[in-house]
């Protein structure tokens, strides 16, 4: 994406910087720098971002250490506003998911010159069928759930297998629906752990060898509970751990000899297969395109066939989530695969 603004907007004789860890480059004396042709070649089939990234660094919500060692909140959105300035840079590109894109939504208001771009695996973004990386995670959980066939199927056990994608069954369903799993449980379908176990159950009274694979959202949650929540170090608070109570409960209920695995963020690295690669050279010349016509305020979503573009607003107004009538769920129960309701 980054290669193809520096290229869209060279054509148009403009200049591009880059600037690291999101808005934290900004805060710092080097944190901005020159991006050209040499700097962005070979890029294309890297994943990750040449730029660095962050999730902490919210200029609308910035942390100051006072004297006394308390931790208080400012609003910096004007010091990012004045940096921009400084530097020269007429028009910013915001890469990112939801909350990237609220930050840069809020400085469009302030009345920075701003245009979004959707790249989130979790596909997420309200106003874009998809965002970019998406579909490279998907097909790197769908590797990973093949590969499990095997051992489940040589040691006839029940493999649990946790996918990303925060409060959206995204990644899980498809891979889930691609991988041929017996068991998807999505944020979307709060699970019955009875249905499932029942599910399981039948597999072992199916050929030979009996084995299951239950594939979960690490946002997923039983009927009248909640997601689960892991306290990680500095205190922050992840989704995560939905595999392995899953596993305890159907090896508690079954008796079957169970293992969880949580994919993690294997699934963010790697290089980006050919549709995310084009896609993202698909957002990047638009992105370059609405600076040119003067249309700030909005994000490049994809519409297929074509790339167009929407207010940010609309983007970030809600989490997309995956509709119950979606064809992918239906074809998911057309194949037999248990929702857990």
């Amino acid at each position: 994406m980054i290669r193809a603004v520096v290229l869209a907007a060279e054509e148009q004789g403009w200049e591009v910087y880059g600037i690291e860890r999101s808005y934290d480059g900004l805060f710092e004396d080097d944190g901005v720098y020159r991006l050209d042709r040499a700097s962005v070649r070979g890029i294309t089939h890297l994943g990750g971002t040449i730029l660095g990234t962050t999730n902490r660094g919210n200029p609308l919500h910035w942390p100051v250490t006072k004297a006394d060692g308390s931790v208080e909140y400012e609003d910096r959105s004007e010091v990012v506003i004045d940096a921009l300035k400084r530097h020269g840079i007429d028009a910013l590109v915001a890469i990112g998911g939801d909350g990237s894109l609220s930050i840069a939504h809020a400085l469009f208001q302030q009345g920075l010159k701003v245009v979004g771009v959707p790249k989130t695996i979790d596909n997420d973004l309200a106003a874009t069928n998809l965002t970019f990386g998406f579909q490279t995670a998907v097909e790197t959980a769908t590797d990973a759930i093949d590969r499990l066939h095997s051992t489940a199927q040589a040691h006839e056990r029940v493999m649990v297998i946790e996918l990303m994608g925060r409060h959206a069954g995204w990644i899980a369903l498809y891979a889930g629906v691609a991988g041929t799993a017996d068991v998807v449980l999505i944020p979307e379908i709060p699970y019955d752990i009875e249905h499932v176990c029942a599910k399981i159950e039948a597999r072992y009274h199916v050929g030979r060898r009996g084995f299951a694979i239950v594939v979960v959202a690490e946002g997923a949650y039983p009927k009248g509970g909640e997601p689960r929540f892991k306290r990680k170090d500095g205190g922050q608070v992840r989704l995560g751990g939905v595999a392995e109570e899953v596993a305890i409960e159907i090896f508690e209920r079954t008796k079957r000899e169970t293992r969880s695995l949580v994919l993690g963020h294997l699934q963010r690295g790697g290089s980006p297969n050919a549709y995310d690669r084009l896609l993202a050279l698909r957002f990047g010349s638009a992105a370059v395109k609405l600076i040119r016509e003067g249309d700030f305020g909005c994000m490049v979503a994809l519409d297929p066939p074509n790339v167009l573009a929407v207010p940010l607003g609309q983007a970030i107004s809600h989490i997309k989530t995956v509709p119950l009538d979606s064809d992918v769920v239906e074809t998911a129960r057309n194949l037999g695969i248990c929702l857990g309701d």
